[in-house]
């Protein structure tokens, strides 16, 4: 035995989804870093996945996002997750979003402009991942402020669909 050993491989396992609603306000245009910031306030949404059930707390944050001049809109969002039993639990999430043809650019940049037509765009189009930490209580759920968890989003034409896998 050499005394060394390789890190194991990661895999994931399903934690949660987080369906989420959101009211868009009006961005900041032209910033010196380049590109826009842009934010949106948490309507409200609800969380579901084995052994935690809730809502979103309505209008407790929201997303604020940096529109790049690269076409990456790297976002930071918080607000309040709660759950069935009263556990309040704050969300930080970090993440990146990019448009993978121009197809689906060019239908996001329509449903932006108000041209929604009930359907939204394949998530195979567009690149939305996070990488989230939470402040949860002791006890339950305080597994979520130790555990790596990183998340895959789809857009739907009212929010956002996150799929939540804890890195195992």
């Amino acid at each position: 035995m050499s005394g060394t050993y390789l890190p194991p491989e990661p895999r994931l396992e399903f934690a949660f989804e987080v369906k989420l609603q959101f009211h868009r306000d009006p961005s900041i245009e032209n910033i010196p870093i380049g590109g826009s910031r842009g934010w949106v306030c948490l309507e409200g949404g609800t969380i579901e996945g084995p052994g935690i059930k809730g809502k979103a707390v309505p209008f407790s944050g929201g997303d604020y996002a940096h529109f790049r001049t690269d076409g990456v809109v790297s976002f930071e969002a918080r607000y309040f997750l709660e759950t069935d039993d009263g556990a309040r639990i704050l969300l930080n999430n970090h993440g990146y979003s990019w448009f993978r043809d121009q197809e689906a650019a060019q239908r996001w940049a329509d449903i932006k402009a108000g041209k929604i037509d009930e359907k939204a765009v394949s998530p195979e189009g567009y690149y939305f991942r996070t990488f989230p930490t939470f402040e949860a209580p002791a006890g339950k759920y305080e597994w979520l402020n130790k555990t790596v968890i990183i998340g895959t989003g789809a857009r739907s034409l009212d929010g956002n669909l996150i799929r939540y896998y804890k890195v195992m």
